[in-house]
């Protein structure tokens, strides 16, 4: 287990209240979600090899699309791209980058990517396992107007997550620092996540990024649209399908 100084990781204020009940000690700070199950984090990937072997394997048998279906839980468009696939997850180098994300895409693993992303370190484990619960489209990254989105995540108290107002200014102080020094970090970073559901935009994943992107006078950023209702499907489509006139489209 790594050793970290405190003072080099919370900011001044946060730091002052946790030395109120232990100084000077060596603390141990457990997972925010405790033990991870099989398939988490990098076994992901490692899950999503295996069942498309066994997918494939069992369609080489002599298994209809339609009994791979019922048999893995999954639509008739996924099952037929798993089988019918030349190019495999395992080929594929995952990074939290928008060039892994494109990559995933084009290979039509776009839903490998995002679950794999979403893992990562524990980042939103919950919102990945939100997201096996049904088939949703799924658009490779666009690179959107920041002016269609606004947070949800923020110390202000009509926020619906909030978080400690230190705690975030700390965070978005150490990104904006990060996006200054590091060269065209807008076409680096990992896409922001963003779902259209009734008619708004709702950012899932990127609320730091979103701000420190407005503060530092940026006006597109790269974005990942997904989406549940085919009736909302179409209504984005015709209100802003000029942005993702050029993306790859998945429905898993």
């Amino acid at each position: 287990m790594k050793y970290r100084n405190a003072q080099d990781i919370f900011p001044e204020a946060l730091l002052k209240q946790i030395q109120r009940y232990v100084s000077g000690e060596t603390i141990y700070i457990p997972a925010g979600n405790g033990k991870r199950s099989w398939g988490e984090t990098s076994g992901y990937q490692q899950f999503i090899r295996e069942r498309n072997a066994a997918i494939k394997a069992d369609f080489e048998a002599g298994k209809t699309i339609d009994d791979l279906m019922e048999k893995y839980c999954l639509s008739y468009d996924s099952i037929k791209r798993i089988v019918y696939s030349k190019k495999e997850v395992s080929m594929l180098k995952y990074s939290a980058t928008l060039e892994s994300a494109k990559a995933y895409a084009e290979a039509e693993k776009l839903d490998a990517w995002i679950h794999l992303y979403l893992n990562e370190e524990g980042r939103n484990i919950p919102f990945s396992d939100g997201l096996k619960k049904c088939d949703r489209y799924y658009f490779s990254p666009a690179l959107v107007p920041l002016k269609f989105f606004k947070r949800c995540s923020g110390p202000e108290p009509e926020m619906k997550y909030r978080v400690d107002a230190l705690w975030w200014d700390h965070k978005l102080g150490e990104l904006k620092k990060t996006i200054e020094a590091t060269p065209d970090f807008v076409n680096k970073c990992a896409p922001m996540f963003v779902e259209y559901t009734g008619g708004e935009f709702v950012l899932n994943d990127g609320n730091h990024r979103l701000q420190a992107y407005k503060d530092l006078g940026y006006e597109k950023a790269w974005v990942l649209f997904w989406i549940t209702e085919e009736d909302e499907y179409q209504d984005f489509l015709k209100k802003y399908g000029e942005y993702v006139k050029d993306c790859v489209v998945i429905r898993k």
